[in-house]
């Protein structure tokens, strides 16, 4: 695991300045170990980071047995992406749709480049989570009745057609998409997965929460990371943004209950502010993401998690992903997602670039960013004539070429 303690203590110094929410947790952080389950377990062992090559890991995969896997991917669409980007992203939310990459499109990518060569079948299910819809209790499919992305360029194509329809919210939780991932491990008869999970930052915590108290939402997520131990399936989280980062780094490092450490935290923002070629800062994030996997592969084998299903004899009731947004917004601009060769600067070059946009170009740009309102989307329409949704009270909206209402809140659908 690559050490973030560096960087830990300036971001936390700064977050009064980037978060104008901020709680006030950082005595909390000071008593963490003694928060995080200590209930011991004879399987459990904290997995080293081994590796100083991409091609080490790949001689320990094959060694392992590990041929192929299958990829999913959570993407976070909390409220914290407005204000995590102050200092890497110019100020801009982490969402911003222009002309070049954000950080989450940037992170898709590399994840593209260097991860899909050990995605089996090239189908990758991806979900959103922490939005006005799903909060912290459920996850959306990037396409309707739950169809996977047919690879990255289809997954990050997709991603930019759903930006502009959604609207960031919370509480910040990992439980739901963590639960998500073991649904699609059970349903796929115990088959190995690695789950990527891109966030802004940790989960959410309450100012009237003990001080060696979990708040409800990271109760949930470490429950989460210990049950999908018990699966053969391997998270790792991926911090894009200003951060902080020590509680991911924690759930890393100090959750010994599992039934073997199935999680890997690796900081994307520390390593792209590096004045290193950007093939070279690929090559360091494919190594740290990767490094853990052949030790939690060999050991979801000799825990016999592989190839078991417990299907509907598990007493876990199996999550169902809510339909994507389907409202009616602009779309933001085609975009090439080729990372670009390295330039002669090697200043930053995905934090810093948007900077150098011409004034035509950030007023076209800015058109896409998120609307803080839903309201905004029935400017157009009468809003006295229109019914309420029998499931969530809000206000329906009709969509004459499908010859159907929905509500954009819920997403219940009616055919007229």
């Amino acid at each position: 695991m690559a050490a973030t303690s560096n960087s830990s203590s300036s971001l936390s110094s700064s977050r009064s300045l980037n978060n104008p929410f901020l709680d006030d947790h950082d005595q909390y952080h000071q008593n963490i170990r003694r928060v995080l389950p200590t209930r011991s377990s004879e399987n459990y062992s904290k997995i080293g980071d081994n590796y100083n090559s991409l091609e080490e890991v790949a001689e320990a995969l094959q060694q392992a047995g590990l041929e192929s896997s299958n990829l999913i991917v959570g993407i976070d669409f909390t409220k914290s992406n407005e204000w995590t980007g102050a200092r890497c992203f110019g100020r801009k939310n982490l969402h911003f749709l222009g002309q070049d990459l954000n950080p989450y499109e940037q992170a898709i990518s590399i994840i593209g480049r260097t991860l899909s060569t050990f995605d089996e079948d090239n189908l990758i299910p991806c979900y959103g989570f922490g939005d006005s819809s799903t909060h912290d209790k459920d996850v959306f499919s990037f396409f309707p009745e739950d169809k996977p992305c047919r690879g990255f360029e289809e997954l990050l194509s997709r991603y930019r057609e759903l930006v502009p329809r959604i609207n960031l919210s919370g509480p910040t939780s990992f439980a739901p998409i963590i639960e998500n991932a073991i649904s699609i491990v059970d349903s796929k008869g115990g088959q190995y997965h690695v789950l990527v999970i891109i966030a802004d930052g940790q989960v959410t915590r309450s100012v009237d929460t003990g001080k060696d108290k979990f708040s409800l939402q990271e109760q949930k997520t470490v429950d989460a990371i210990v049950k999908a131990s018990e699966y053969p399936l391997s998270i790792i989280l991926v911090g894009v943004g200003d951060g902080p980062w020590d509680l991911m780094q924690k759930f890393d490092d100090f959750i010994p209950s599992r039934a073997f450490d199935n999680c890997q935290f690796v900081n994307f923002t520390k390593i792209m502010v590096k004045d290193i070629p950007i093939s070279y800062k690929e090559t360091e994030f494919a190594l740290e993401a990767l490094m853990e996997i052949p030790s939690q592969y060999k050991a979801t084998m000799e825990l016999q998690l592989l190839g078991r299903s417990r299907g509907r004899g598990s007493s876990e009731p199996r999550r169902v992903p809510l339909a994507p947004p389907i409202r009616r917004v602009p779309l933001a601009p085609p975009i090439n997602y080729n990372i670009p060769a390295p330039s002669s600067s090697p200043n930053n070059e995905f934090m810093m670039r948007s900077s150098s946009m011409n004034m035509k170009q950030q007023q076209r740009a800015t058109a896409f960013q998120f609307s803080r309102s839903s309201s905004a989307i029935f400017s157009q329409y009468n809003m006295g004539s229109h019914p309420l949704c029998v499931v969530c009270n809000n206000h329906l909206v009709f969509d004459y070429e499908e010859d159907l209402v929905y509500c954009p809140a819920c997403r219940a659908r009616m055919y007229k």
